[in-house]
């Protein structure tokens, strides 16, 4: 991840927190949680500031990396190590990450999320993968 994504994201998680979960600018209104997954290299706590949107009891989170052609790093980590720590402003929470690569599951979920945030439909257009769609589940 280039240093000016880590930037970015590292004031995103400041004012998550200072918030109770809410944040201004470009991701104003929407869904944000925080992803804290081990390092697959590293073995290092990482925290991710991710759109979502609820499925039932579950939390649905897109790998996107706003399109690019390789999976985010927070992907590779829950490939690794599927067990993460959930923050939705208003206190954290154990959860198991089960990815959905591909599939009926995979398309329905990517689908309501592209309906409810249609960059995630650009993002799908913008690279050749798949992008997955990862659940989290208590």
């Amino acid at each position: 991840m280039s240093e000016e994504i880590q930037n970015f994201n590292k004031g995103i998680i400041e004012e998550f927190r200072s918030n109770h979960g809410k944040v201004g600018g470009m991701f104003e209104g929407a869904d944000l949680l925080l992803l804290t997954t081990v390092g697959a290299k590293s073995g290092q706590e990482r925290i991710s500031p991710l759109a979502y949107q609820r499925d039932g009891e579950r939390m649905v989170i897109i790998a996107s990396y706003g399109g690019a052609d390789r999976h985010p790093a927070w992907y590779h980590n829950i490939v690794a190590n599927p067990k993460v720590t959930v923050d939705l402003g208003d206190g954290a929470f154990p959860a198991t990450a089960v990815v959905h690569a591909e599939g009926p599951e995979r398309d329905r979920l990517y689908a309501r999320m592209a309906e409810a945030m249609p960059q995630f439909a650009e993002y799908q257009q913008k690279t050749q993968r798949i992008i997955p769609v990862v659940v989290l589940e208590k």
